[in-house]
């Protein structure tokens, strides 16, 4: 009952605290496990390292079936797989809706004019573009979609206008346009400073797409639809002959152009540059990009980089290179040679070809003049393919708006209008069929596939790395297999008195040391008779901090884990979930491990591990307890707050929304002690009690209809 009393004492009043109690321990205790073991040195990168060998078994299970496929009419079945699988993964797009152009502006130079122009490819929300028309022109002229790259200027930047101006110097119309979240499309301005409140595109892509991955759908849907509705524009101006359509843009460019030409049947020519590579090399590099460059779930379907080619094969493509580009020029080579095999074996070979140059990550003369070659004989037009010197326009005459910005000039709708109305929708589902029934029967099975949860084996062998005396209990340090190729650290403080002792799994998401000091939280429990195990789960602790740069992204409002999330959700999985395998791989050593109570299982976890730790409970069910302290109260908060905290987004799963929010999962724990205390909102503040209880209300009515309503608490005093 002493035990009882304290632990509740422990998770009502205690553990509210946001700052971690100073550690106190003595200076000789060193509590890190992993440093003293040279095999597990490079454990910081334990989180990225397990998702890249998860993708490179994928990317052989593609390269083995992709073996299989010879001839052309295999090809022909195999070009229609890859486009169905891009449309599953991608679509279904909108209806196609008034584009309601408007001509704000024209510029007039010696040899072309430019219109300067807005369309809606959403209803209300506003792409700002420029149309550059050859002057003169008397008959309708091949054109080419210019895709801006990661430039806070979009299509104004000085190298993307030489591409533009040679263009349009050679005869071609081009339509360049602004991306979402750059130029005149920035969704988070800062109305003082005219400047992103979150910083470059990048980040603009990333915070805006961690939202609409929640609500199960790929960033690059909104990116490609953009992109269809400017050759809709296209195709309706009488100086364009649609029947001689390109695409071409360098970077981020590169990767709209390759969706664009892949999914819209109207582009004849596509020439994306310094983007294609392939999946393993670029893994093996940098890493996983942002927002747009991922797929929800695209790994886990086989689609690499080269099914955006094959999918529009065997029409004309130029992969654009350079060698020194941080988009490996080796996976470029590689894919190269994939997708000419196919083009080969449909007798197109002609019309697949690479061009490199000795260069980093920019545009080339030597690169450019064969874009040019390339348009002008695949387009069906006469010109000379040199790249000439131009006069780039100055951002103040291609601004097309009269604030520089379409959301301050012409109001609209922005991305996080448009994803959070998607999420509202989802919302309304899901009140729905908890209406209809509580809880789903197929919502376990729900949880585990969205959340990419995978039980681990048997109780995994511990490896006993040292003990701290202290008086009256010992710290002990160890590590176990983790469910994939790493370890789990963690630290055993075990009272010194005899017995079976019940235990605590106890969790926070800044490391297992934190609270584990003389005087700290952890030896309270402990001093209550409590075993506590602290482990370190992937991406905290000595299992986190690693080199890939995406884990430590910078926002202007705080810091985002996104690439690693995002890199997660390209293969179906989420951290989340392997982080739930991890707690979970920790109750089988405990209930392996003399002188513990495994009948008596408890868990508390703090803040952003909240979230792991109901997702472990749903399929383990030997933790009795759980106690969660500062927890984002609702999923759907992420996605209808427009500023969240970015932090929120690791705990999250990608495609949630679809299915589930945290409250489903504690309807799942009953009639299991459940204890929630001070949820927050996505802004990171604590929620009023009616708030709360309002968002467990279906956990509430579950515990009700088992018959353990006083198993389920809310608590929101935290004082």
């Amino acid at each position: 009952m002493l035990r009882k009393v304290i632990f509740l004492w422990i998770a009502f009043g205690s553990l509210w605290f946001h700052a971690p109690t100073p550690a106190l321990a003595q200076e000789s205790e060193d509590l890190s496990i992993l440093d003293d073991w040279l095999v597990h040195r490079n454990a910081k990168n334990s989180l990225y390292l397990h998702l890249e060998r998860e993708a490179r078994a994928r990317l052989h299970r593609r390269q083995q079936e992709m073996s299989t496929v010879q001839g052309a009419t295999a090809w022909r079945g195999e070009i229609t797989k890859v486009r169905q699988t891009l449309n599953r993964l991608l679509g279904p797009f909108p209806p196609r809706t008034p584009l309601q152009p408007r001509i704000l502006g024209v510029l007039s130079k010696p040899e072309y004019r430019v219109e300067k122009l807005v369309f809606e490819s959403l209803p209300g929300f506003y792409v700002t573009a420029a149309l550059f028309i050859p002057d003169p022109l008397d008959v309708p002229a091949p054109s080419v979609l210019f895709c801006s790259g990661h430039s806070v200027e979009g299509f104004r930047s000085s190298p993307y206008q030489t591409v533009i101006l040679n263009l349009v110097r050679k005869g071609f119309v081009v339509l360049a346009f602004d991306p979402v979240g750059q130029g005149e499309r920035l969704q988070y301005a800062d109305p003082q400073t005219g400047e992103s409140k979150i910083g470059g595109p990048t980040q603009e892509h990333s915070y805006a797409g961690a939202q609409s991955y929640l609500n199960g759908v790929s960033f690059a849907r909104y990116m490609i639809w953009d992109g269809i509705r400017a050759i809709d524009y296209l195709v309706s101006r009488k100086e364009v002959d649609a029947r001689r359509i390109g695409v071409t843009g360098r970077s981020g460019g590169g990767t709209q152009t390759a969706y664009i030409a892949a999914l819209d049947d109207r582009v004849l020519a596509a020439a994306p540059e310094c983007y294609i590579t392939n999946f393993q090399r670029l893994l093996q590099s940098i890493g996983p990009q942002d927002a747009e460059q991922n797929f929800l779930n695209g790994l886990s379907k086989g689609v690499d980089h080269a099914d955006l080619l094959i999918a529009r094969a065997p029409k004309p493509t130029l992969m654009i290179t350079t060698t020194r580009d941080f988009f490996s020029i080796q996976g470029a080579r590689e894919t190269f040679e994939e997708v000419r095999r196919v083009y080969a074996a449909l007798g197109h070979e002609a019309d697949i070809m690479m061009v490199e140059d000795d260069a980093p990550h920019a545009s080339t003369p030597r690169n450019r003049s064969a874009m040019y070659r390339f348009f002008l004989h695949h387009l069906s037009h006469q010109g000379n393919d040199e790249d000439l010197p131009v006069s780039p326009l100055s951002p103040e005459e291609l601004r097309i708006t009269p604030s520089g910005q379409v959301l301050s000039s012409l109001g609209g709708r922005s991305i996080f209008d448009i994803v959070k109305e998607e999420s509202m929708s989802l919302r309304r589902t899901l009140e729905e069929k908890r209406r209809n029934r509580s809880i789903p029967s197929s919502l376990v099975e729900d949880v585990r596939r969205l959340s990419g949860f995978e039980m681990p084996g048997s109780a995994p062998e511990a490896v006993f790395a040292g003990r701290y005396r202290r008086p009256g209990y010992a710290v002990e340090r160890y590590f176990v297999a983790g469910p994939g190729r790493y370890v789990i650290p963690f630290l055993l403080l075990r009272p010194d008195a005899p017995g079976d002792h019940a235990p605590i799994i106890y969790l926070n998401p800044e490391g297992k040391q934190v609270d584990a000091g003389v005087g700290g939280r952890m030896e309270t429990l402990v001093r209550g008779g409590f075993v506590v195990l602290a482990p370190d789960l992937l991406g905290v602790g000595e299992l986190g901090g690693g080199d890939f740069r995406g884990d430590a992204y910078e926002f202007k409002i705080g810091v985002g884990r996104y690439n690693t999330w995002f890199f997660a959700a390209l293969l179906g999985k989420s951290i989340v979930g392997l982080q739930a395998a991890d707690i979970v791989q920790c109750v089988r050593f405990l209930k392996e491990e003399p002188g513990i109570d495994p009948r008596d299982i408890r868990a508390v976890a703090l803040h952003e591990l909240g979230p792991a730790l109901l997702h472990a409970a749903v399929f383990e069910p030997a933790i009795g307890e759980i106690t969660v302290e500062g927890m984002l109260g609702s999923y759907f908060s992420l996605t209808e707050t427009q500023y969240y905290q970015p932090r929120l987004i690791h705990a999250a799963v990608p495609g949630v929304l679809t299915s589930y929010d945290l409250a489903d999962l504690a309807s799942l724990l009953a009639p299991r002690r459940l204890v929630i205390k001070n949820p927050i909102s996505a802004d990171g503040e604590r929620l009023p009690e009616d708030r709360a209880r309002a968002i467990f209300d279906v956990a509430r009515e579950t515990y009700e209809a088992q018959g353990a309503a006083g198993s389920f608490t809310i608590q929101t005093t935290g004082h």
